[in-house]
């Protein structure tokens, strides 16, 4: 059964944040809130995490995993960034954008696109999920809450309990975060490639 946090959306109670990233630690599967949308979310060499992901997903070994760090420094351990990337990235972080770039040896191989090798990065702009990466003090291996007969994903936290407790640890609810999952960019080659209009505005990468 997974443990249920009701986390204040401004001001996260440090109890249950340290509580969550003890679950993270020991090997447990998450699912909290962003700035998109709700994730799941495990450490990032969590090859039993990464599985689970892939079942309740239903993804394929072509999937781009995301790591959701805390910050550009922390995001820079992981991806390889020329100065123009580096540039529009910055500009439009924290927000709601996932980032494809070519994956540094940091990255575990498992979490690799087989043929790019690249990998997903994104920094969000919301208080519960800053706290949690501040805590756990690495990125945290995640994907979109979309189960794979939905349209849409799970917005509300009690919903999540209720159709994953079998499959999660824990489960964080800080109220709504919406249906609308990240704007994704490619940045692994030359010029940038918009692979999904999302919650972030594509503009800036047209």
């Amino acid at each position: 059964m997974a443990k249920y946090f009701d986390v204040h959306p401004d001001n996260p109670q440090r109890r249950s944040i340290d509580q969550v990233v003890g679950i993270v630690r020991e090997g447990g599967l998450v699912a909290y809130p962003t700035d998109s949308c709700f994730a799941l979310g495990c450490q990032l060499g969590n090859k039993d995490g990464i599985d689970r992901i892939r079942s309740i997903r239903h993804l394929d070994d072509r999937h781009h995993f995301t790591l959701v760090c805390r910050d550009f420094a922390q995001l820079g351990q992981f991806v390889h960034i020329n100065n123009t990337v580096f540039r529009a990235i910055k500009a439009s972080t924290p927000g709601s954008y996932t980032f494809i770039l070519p994956a540094t040896k940091e990255v575990p191989r498992r979490l690799l696109h087989p043929k790019k090798k690249t990998v997903g990065v994104r920094i969000p702009d919301h208080v519960v999920a800053q706290a949690l990466l501040a805590e756990l003090g690495e990125p945290m291996l995640s994907s979109t809450l979309l189960l794979p007969d939905q349209q849409e994903p799970l917005t509300q936290g009690w919903e999540i309990k209720e159709e994953l407790d079998h499959v999660l640890d824990a489960v964080i609810d800080s109220g709504d975060c919406g249906t609308e999952p990240t704007t994704v960019v490619d940045f692994s080659e030359d010029e940038p490639e918009i692979i999904r209009r999302g919650a972030g505005d594509p503009s800036r990468f047209e």
